[in-house]
């Protein structure tokens, strides 16, 4: 399966972790807002020029659109905090990264975990990204006990 249009074969990691860059950006956006998801989506896509995997950050903006009761349901357990009392970047990551864990199983746990402690390093508060990395190591316990039971 192709996510890039551009290349046939298996998308260019820092076209990738682009993505997950602007993704976060638009999903704080959308939270904040509450615009249409296409409408965002369309804004950045007018205001990124580069070598984006945009079929990648477009599946995984409106996945996590569609499904963010359940992913945010996904992780509460593992949160010391009610989810509203989340900042918005957090959450945005955590949404992300639940996603990745639950349907992009192709991705590694550890891939996952460790864009996600970048971007809260990059966006986050001082030491969100210590949260980030809690709160996705346990939820990738629980969902992916057999990819970490390999030893992968």
């Amino acid at each position: 399966m192709s996510l890039s249009t551009d290349n046939p074969e298996k998308p260019k990691i820092s076209h990738r972790k682009k993505a997950r860059s602007i993704l976060v950006q638009a999903l704080y956006q959308w939270q904040v807002s509450d615009y249409p998801v296409n409408a965002i989506e369309a804004q950045y896509r007018a205001d990124n020029v580069g070598k984006i995997d945009w079929d990648y950050f477009h599946e995984l903006f409106t996945g996590i659109a569609s499904s963010v009761e359940a992913l945010d349901k996904s992780f509460t357990p593992f949160l010391d905090r009610e989810i509203k009392q989340l900042n918005p970047v957090e959450l945005a990551i955590l949404r992300l990264g639940a996603f990745e864990l639950s349907k992009r199983i192709d991705i590694p746990y550890r891939v996952v975990i460790n864009e996600a402690i970048e971007l809260a390093k990059k966006y986050g508060a001082t030491e969100s990204h210590k949260y980030i990395n809690g709160v996705l190591d346990k939820l990738a316990r629980e969902s992916r006990q057999v990819e970490i039971k390999a030893g992968a």
